[in-house]
């Protein structure tokens, strides 16, 4: 991996059981949503519905885990849900789930079929190394309201991804600024898949692979390095395997 990525000792007291696989991407073939990853998200809704056996996606065990951490930093996370709570509930609904663009569809994909958070970072847009941070309130976090660019701040004592720059993700994973975000033109980029305890290390790694895999049937030729899971430990009470 060229591109570094820590999680602070703050974080990791606040959230034991986290554990994160990192995707570094270069020669990635972007472009618009296709009949091809519509179709992938189809089946992840139906995958999902599976796992889920008729119950909501906030009573799964790892969806659980993640309402624990968001109250532990003051966020309320029945309004503001992880994203793969978010994606899930959508995928569940009559409208189904959005389609943004190629590598986006391919990543929400894989975060709604394993019940995982998701996210995407173009790596050439990052400034500096990723860290996963308690905000002390002053960062900048660049977003777009109405139309135009805003600045807003965390909240003090928030987790947040961040570079050199400021702000890339809220809430730690919850809403993703537009600066770095994967587009119809990105050809190099991070994909970090986050967990936490009770599911099993083993789990996230099968949705890496996953998603690997998908990346390189949709960008041949395509240079996908799967980084090592941190922490490299097992919760004791596993998930259900997908």
């Amino acid at each position: 991996m060229t591109l570094t990525l820590t999680v602070s000792d703050e974080v990791r007291a606040l959230a034991p059981g986290f554990t994160h696989i990192a995707i570094e991407a270069h020669d990635l073939v972007g472009g618009p949503s296709t009949e091809a990853t519509s179709a992938l998200l189809d089946d992840a809704a139906r995958r999902l519905a599976a796992r889920l056996a008729g119950r909501a996606p906030h009573e799964d065990p790892h969806m659980a885990a993640w309402r624990q951490v968001y109250t532990a930093f003051g966020a309320k996370p029945s309004r503001t849900r992880n994203s793969a709570e978010a994606l899930a509930k959508r995928a569940l609904s009559e409208s189904g789930l959005p389609r943004i663009n190629l590598l986006v569809d391919l990543y929400n994909a894989v975060s709604v079929a394993h019940l995982i958070p998701v996210g995407g970072e173009d790596a050439e847009r990052i400034e500096g190394a990723m860290r996963l941070v308690r905000a002390t309130g002053e960062e900048d976090f660049v977003t777009v309201a109405g139309g135009e660019e805003v600045i807003e701040h965390p909240d003090a004592g928030e987790v947040v991804w961040r570079d050199d720059a400021g702000v890339t993700c809220r809430r730690w994973n919850w809403r993703q600024g537009p600066r770095t975000r994967l587009t119809e033109r990105t050809a190099s980029g991070v994909f970090l898949l986050e967990g936490l305890a009770p599911m099993p290390v083993a789990a996230i790694e099968r949705a890496a692979a996953e998603l690997a895999e998908l990346l390189e049937k949709f960008s041949p030729g395509a240079r996908i390095a799967i980084g090592t899971p941190e922490p490299d430990k097992t919760p004791d009470a596993p998930l259900d395997a997908p």
